[in-house]
């Protein structure tokens, strides 16, 4: 029998997974993959002298330093459920391409350190995840290392992000005293060492939530001592409630370890019971468009050039947010109202691919493109025009003159400029009177990223000058007046011809403010 469109979407579950570097994000993304049959083995991202990386850090760069900077879309089949993980960038100075990701994806899981707690980075994304609304389940990981106590890591999520916690299971001793999970929702306890135990991974648990049978793990005090925290969280703990979890208000929390593999299993479970199937999306005229809808709508939220260094592609993320793709069909770019054929397009597991030959809302496919997408891009089938709300874009705050080294190697330097910057990562500019180059960006690493690929990707060699931190303004092209601009207020041109002001700091835009009260200074996000 033929499944529906409907059927079809609510198999699907699109998560995007946030942390703090070095949380253990990537490691966990490895083993949800090993899970649902994707891998094989599971890399380590510290795997320099090893030689084995994570599968989802792809890029070089992130081999050679061991984090993630780009967002990396993952598919695996775990009980009957399509999952759609997006493997977002850990390091702050990529927060923009996080956040843009939690605008395509329908849930989050966020990693949390055991030894380190709530770190800044964690706090922002969480916002972003707070302001729309998604739900959001807590993996607290390293429980086999030495952390805070697991009362106090409560206290601190509900203090300092301020949601709700339901401790879905409780760790049994930590470090070289972890005996494992006392896991309160499917009333069990989950062995670290099952060998110690009749090679149990599972013991169940009475009505008095004591482990029924006679097994070495009833006489420690680290288990004696798990049954009374839990006791004392069922009285005094907030109640479990499937809504809050929809509606984001309460955040379900699993104890384990992502790099021995522990409590990464019993979390997938749960996950896929309580996380939602994708939802309506709403477009900028406020109209709300449901998966159900025949007709294929869905954006672009991330654009990444030279995936695969041998054939040079660039390849441009769609979420999918209705109707269903079909090899060959029209669409029509609602920026451009120009209509393009979806013909060559690809599904990903990190450095890995294979052609899509159907997807639906939830879905994320890799569209090869040759410049006509742009992020933010909304993409319809049909006649009737969609546009989705727009995507959140930030203003940089340091920037850098750029220039190439070899002045017959400039080709290849523009090449490589216009295309790394329709990524989103980092801005570009052009001064007003002289026409000299300059990128900006939230943070410091992505200047060094941008250098790096320049050279490996496009073997363009650039000279960059750093001029500090600047604030940048736009203002209306009606308003330009090219003699406005001076060594304090620096006018330019961004990469869409828009004039924007780089001022030196506060007192200097306040300065022009005054002199031209008429000319409305605007900023991004």
């Amino acid at each position: 029998m033929k499944e529906t469109l409907a059927t079809k979407v609510s198999k699907r579950k699109t998560f995007a997974i946030i942390s703090h570097p070095d949380a253990g994000k990537t490691t966990i993304t490895e083993q949800l993959l090993l899970l649902g049959g994707a891998i094989r083995q599971a890399g380590t991202v510290k795997g320099k002298k090893s030689g084995k990386f994570a599968k989802s850090d792809w890029m070089e760069i992130e081999k050679q330093r061991g984090i993630s900077v780009t967002s990396s879309v993952m598919q695996v089949d775990y009980a009957g459920h399509q999952i759609n993980i997006v493997d977002t960038p850990g390091h702050e100075d990529f927060s923009e391409d996080t956040y843009r990701t939690l605008m395509a994806v329908d849930s989050a899981v966020m990693v949390i350190d055991s030894a380190k707690g709530i770190e800044p980075q964690t706090k922002k994304l969480f916002k972003v995840c707070r302001m729309r609304g998604i739900p959001i389940f807590t993996f607290i990981n390293k429980m086999d290392r030495d952390g805070q106590e697991p009362m106090d890591l409560i206290a601190e999520l509900e203090e300092v992000l301020e949601i709700d916690a339901y401790p879905m299971n409780w760790p049994m001793g930590m470090g070289k005293t972890f005996q494992g999970i006392y896991d309160i929702y499917n009333n069990r306890v989950e062995l670290m060492h099952p060998e110690q135990n009749g090679d149990n991974d599972f013991l169940p648990l009475n009505e008095e939530g004591e482990i029924v049978g006679d097994f070495p793990i009833t006489t420690s005090s680290i288990y004696t001592q798990a049954m009374e925290d839990v006791l004392l969280l069922k009285e005094a703990g907030n109640p479990f409630s499937e809504e809050a979890i929809a509606e984001g208000e309460l955040t379900p929390v699993f104890f384990g370890s992502a790099l021995t593999g522990f409590g990464v299993h019993t979390f997938l479970d749960a996950y896929v019971d309580f996380a939602p199937s994708p939802g309506p999306n709403k477009t900028e005229e406020g109209e709300t468009i449901l998966p159900s809808k025949e007709e294929l709508t869905g954006f672009i939220f991330k654009i990444q050039a030279n995936m695969n260094p041998a054939h040079r592609d660039r390849i441009a993320f769609l979420r999918i947010c209705s109707g269903e793709f079909k090899p060959g069909m029209d669409v029509t770019i609602s920026r451009t109202k120009k209509k393009m054929k979806l013909g060559h397009t690809t599904q990903f597991m990190a450095d890995s691919r294979e052609s899509v030959e159907s997807a639906v809302a939830g879905d994320i496919i890799g569209l090869y493109d040759t410049g006509n997408l742009q992020i933010g891009d909304t993409l319809f089938e049909g006649k009737d025009a969609v546009q989705f709300e727009a995507l959140p874009q930030f203003t940089p705050e340091l920037f850098m003159k750029v220039t190439p080294k070899n002045v017959m190697k400039q080709k290849s330097f523009y090449k490589g400029i216009q295309q790394l910057v329709q990524e989103g990562a980092i801005q570009f500019y052009k001064t007003y009177h002289t026409e000299e180059f300059i990128l900006g960006a939230v943070g410091q690493l992505q200047f060094e990223v941008f250098q790096y690929r320049l050279l490996n990707e496009y073997n363009s060699e650039v000279e960059m000058t750093p001029m500090g931190t600047k604030i940048a303004r736009w203002i209306e092209p009606d308003d330009l007046n090219p003699n406005m601009s001076s060594s304090r207020n620096l006018l330019c041109r961004d990469r869409f011809d828009q004039p924007v002001f780089l001022f030196e700091n506060q007192f200097a835009m306040r300065w022009f403010e005054d002199k031209y009260p008429d000319v409305k200074l605007t900023a991004l996000l």
